[in-house]
């Protein structure tokens, strides 16, 4: 099998996978839910998010059954192998926005070779969007996708990423001004997969973040941007990796200016 043969087909087993989970989801969204509490108010989970990992899992499983997975949930990997092939899902990335019966949140699986992304896709069954990446390009419910063409930053629209705990909403209260100080305006979805996907398909110049972000939250979202002709880095300006500290996407035509609100984040004032 060539290497294009074997990323098509680790695009499909992502596809395949992203979709059962989402239609986990989906199931039993908008109705009476259990919420637990994580460490924080505000990072929840579901028995719905386990079950949904559980199929993810299972897809891949019956396709590569000796790859390991890193996922969100507790029958998963943490962190990336630096050498060989694996997998990342996230079950539903947004939960808290999927408990509060808001449509954004989705289920995201990428497929790595030494930690690069080879092929992912994200599936966000509310909104009837299906974003998917591989050797044939990045795609929206099998429309090519194209970063924005906006150059002019106080024309852009940007969305803070990930999230600050309380311990850490001074860097957040930084983030919104650089943002509001720079561009014309900005979003937040509370859903990083699909912010990244809107940055890919132009509904945003930008995301950005100066925390080191998890990466069943960004992998698959970073391979789209890429895909799509945008641009994603680190703080220092180098490409980003699953662990990297900070993110941050982009068209590319606004990078730098971007990069600059970021970097102020943690400036002392």
């Amino acid at each position: 099998m060539s290497e294009r043969e074997d990323e098509s087909r680790r695009a499909s087993v992502a596809l395949r996978a992203a979709t059962t989970g989402a239609d986990v989801a989906a199931a039993s969204f908008r109705t009476d839910l259990e919420v637990e509490r994580k460490d924080a108010k505000t990072d929840v989970v579901t028995q719905v998010d386990r079950n949904a990992q559980t199929r993810v899992i299972e897809v891949i499983n019956e396709a590569y059954p000796s790859e390991p997975i890193v996922g969100e949930e507790a029958d998963a990997l943490k962190r990336v192998p630096e050498t060989g092939s694996a997998w990342i899902v996230d079950p539903i990335d947004g939960t808290n926005n999927y408990v509060n019966g808001s449509r954004a949140f989705g289920t995201a699986v990428a497929a790595v070779y030494d930690g690069e992304p080879v092929a992912a896709a994200t599936v966000c069954p509310a909104l009837g969007d299906t974003y998917r990446v591989g050797p044939d390009g990045a795609f929206r419910n099998d429309e090519p996708l194209s970063v924005s063409d906006c150059s002019d930053s106080e024309a852009a629209t940007v969305c803070p990423t990930f999230w600050w705990d309380f311990d850490h909403r001074e860097e957040y209260a930084a983030a919104t001004r650089a943002i509001v100080e720079r561009f014309g305006d900005m979003r937040r979805f509370g859903c990083a997969q699909l912010e990244l996907a809107m940055v890919a398909a132009g509904a945003l110049e930008g995301t950005m973040t100066n925390l080191r972000t998890n990466p069943w939250d960004t992998v698959a979202g970073v391979q789209l941007v890429r895909e799509a002709g945008g641009t994603v880095t680190d703080l220092e300006g180098n490409p980003w990796r699953h662990d990297s500290t900070g993110l941050i996407a982009s068209n590319g035509a606004v990078h730098d200016d971007l990069s600059a609100a970021t970097r102020e984040i943690d400036r002392p004032t």
